[in-house]
């Protein structure tokens, strides 16, 4: 038995980006990020160069900065995915209702028509 999830083409690693961007987009992340620089700053007396200090913190972010980013993108592109495909839904829902509706010599009608058909899926072709 599929899961609804693999059916739509969803993998393990789109779960896990969904996952992640969410969390990353709460207060508690914010909070625990905060704790570990307030954790990280004393740690100043630990360190014999300043500069080796700051290139720990530095390196940790940027490592972190990286992955969040690869996670996002994903957590986007489905995002992005799913709004256009709605767009064109509704598009071709809109352009559907038109037609029944257009009289036989109303040619402003069936330009905007030929116009909606035209942009449905724009973003693919682009």
């Amino acid at each position: 038995m599929a899961s609804a999830s693999l059916t739509t083409g969803e993998t393990r690693f789109d779960r896990f980006a969904e996952t992640a961007s969410r969390f990353v987009s709460q207060a508690s992340f914010f909070f625990i990020s905060l704790v570990v620089v307030s954790i990280w700053m004393p740690t100043i007396v630990l360190f014999d160069d300043v500069d080796t200090w700051q290139l720990v913190i530095n390196t940790a972010t940027s490592v972190l900065a990286f992955l969040l980013l690869a996670l996002l993108q994903n957590s986007e592109r489905r995002y992005d995915h799913a709004l256009h495909h709605k767009v064109d839904v509704l598009a071709q829902a809109l352009a559907t209702v038109m037609r029944h509706q257009v009289e036989a010599d109303s040619a402003a009608v069936r330009r905007s028509i030929d116009e909606l058909n035209a942009a449905i899926g724009l973003e693919r072709k682009v």
